[in-house]
């Protein structure tokens, strides 16, 4: 995944504005449009007015990332366009599309199969959508909606698929709207598998993906949220189809994590008495800001966003990337209407709905993670379940718990997560080293071990936040944190018997030495 710190490297163009030098500095991997704001900017020239850019000589200079560089005795000018040059130009180009319009309609009546196939096609999703639950019934719809785009690919032979609006990641990662019915296999969770959920001790490895969505599935049923949101349980299926597609392969930050705190999150909810002391419009933010809180994470953290100039950095002006990133991708899912299951929503509930998700997720930020964990302590010797303030405070506690707590599972469910997140460190460091960006010694593989990277944050960061909430919430104490001492424990362990060899090898070596000498 590794790539030359050439194409990070920034662009710089000089500009002629009233006769003076603008230095102009862009990402390589800005968009024309942005460039072409920055150019305005850079010009005194109103944002969104038509531009063009002319070289000494007059000849024109394309606006992209591609541009050639030029140098201060060579300077480029940005011009506007005038009314009539845009007008000429508007009225060729509307020409042009007319003409090719009209061509496409004549030869493919794509008005005609556009109403046709719309029909058809909302006909078949009112009957799913009717008669959601009869298995029977669902696999009809299916073999319709196939024979459907045969027809459609027969006759048209366009795309069949809806064109996917938005791409955010920077390998062209796109979110996938589906419109079909949704063809996991559904998993019968034993009892055995529903008690053993609500408890943190849940072994999260032994799971297939479709298992995964399946256990999903049936948390949100189990806490009432499909009910309490008018939820359509094929929509719901489809949003969570969607989130599984759009967390990337990554060692650590991947499907399985989402699946490990939204876990985790059902658990808390079940231990500590959270519906007795929420609102179900409460449980819903909570379930569905752990699920989509790492959405197409790239692999790599806000540190290395933020020092490579990353596009992601840029955007967001180098404050949380990743974590307004997954915001950003969370509502793109739900903004297509086959996927939102806050559809039967009112637009004023689910604006609130929306803000609360958006102020969990940024919560998960380690960055701000003393600020948070303060202003808990502030609010829970005297805490107030009616309070808002207090309320929300909590649910950024909630979901930073479950976001960070694998080494509440038992050992041989959270050590394997270790090697996970060490290797995605390690994937990390090198990207860095390679890019002469500074790397943190926490993510360096030639200086960091499996205990050194546990030991300090579990002393210094899981232990301390775990006793905070255990105040509020005193029955997590066997089952949370006495784990994380326990844990601690094993990898002081572990750190001593390191220690001994490192010491033992050095004395071998001094050994051997000192005898070669005699």
């Amino acid at each position: 995944m590794g790539s030359s710190s050439s194409s990070y490297a920034p662009k710089t163009i000089y500009l002629d504005v009233g006769g003076k030098v603008q230095k102009v500095v862009f990402s390589r991997h800005c968009s024309p449009f942005d460039i072409k704001e920055l150019l305005c900017s850079s010009s005194n020239i109103p944002r969104n007015t038509a531009i063009m850019m002319v070289d000494p000589e007059g000849a024109l200079v394309s606006i992209d990332p591609t541009m050639p560089a030029n140098s201060p005795n060579s300077l480029y000018k940005v011009v506007p366009l005038s009314a009539g040059q845009l007008g000429e130009k508007e009225d060729m180009f509307q020409n042009v599309l007319s003409q090719v319009a009209d061509q496409f309609s004549r030869a493919f009546r794509i008005n005609e199969l556009k109403t046709e196939i719309t029909n058809r096609l909302a006909m078949l999703e009112k009957r799913v959508e009717l008669e959601g639950l009869k298995v029977v019934e669902i696999e009809k719809c299916k073999n319709d909606l196939k024979k459907l785009r045969d027809e459609m690919a027969s006759r048209g032979g366009g795309r069949v698929n809806c064109p996917c609006k938005y791409n955010f990641s920077e390998d062209g990662k796109k979110v996938t709207p589906r419109r079909d019915v949704p063809n996991y296999p559904k998993y019968t969770l034993s009892q055995e598998t529903i008690e053993a959920l609500k408890k943190p001790t849940f072994d999260v490895w032994h799971w297939e993906h479709n298992e995964m969505l399946s256990c999903l599935e049936y948390m949100y049923h189990d806490l009432g949220l499909v009910k309490e949101f008018s939820m359509n349980p094929i929509t719901l299926k489809r949003w969570l189809l969607a989130i599984q597609e759009n967390y990337r392969n990554n060692p650590f930050h991947n499907f399985r994590h989402c699946f490990c705190v939204s876990q985790m999150m059902y658990g808390m909810i079940h231990l500590c008495n959270l519906q007795e002391k929420l609102t179900l419009t409460d449980m819903g933010i909570l379930m569905t800001a752990a699920v989509c809180h790492d959405l197409d994470h790239p692999g790599y953290n806000n540190t290395y966003q933020i020092n490579a100039r990353t596009e992601l950095a840029v955007r967001y002006n180098d404050i949380s990337p990743l974590e307004n990133h997954h915001c950003a991708v969370a509502f793109q899912i739900l903004s297509l209407p086959e996927c939102n299951i806050f559809a039967n929503v009112d637009p004023e509930s689910f604006k609130q709905i929306r803000q609360a998700i958006i102020t969990l997720i940024l919560a998960t930020d380690m960055a701000r993670h003393g600020e948070i964990l303060d202003s808990f302590k502030q609010k829970v010797d005297n805490f107030d379940f009616t309070n808002e303030e207090h309320v929300t405070c909590l649910k950024m506690v909630l979901i930073k718990c479950c976001d960070i707590s694998n080494e509440v599972r038992p050992t041989e469910v959270a050590e394997p997560w270790v090697d996970c997140l060490l290797e995605e460190y390690f994937m990390q460091s090198d990207r860095e080293k390679s890019e002469g960006l500074p790397v943190a010694p926490f993510m360096d593989r030639d200086k960091v071990t499996k205990p050194t990277a546990q030991i300090g944050f579990i002393k210094f960061v899981l232990i301390p936040m775990f006793e905070t909430v255990m105040k509020l919430f005193p029955q997590i104490e066997e089952i949370m944190v006495q784990p994380l001492r326990d844990s601690r424990d094993h990898y002081e362990e572990l750190k001593q018997i390191d220690d001994a060899m490192t010491e033992g090898s050095s004395f071998v070596i001094k050994f051997n030495k000192d005898f070669k000498k005699t």
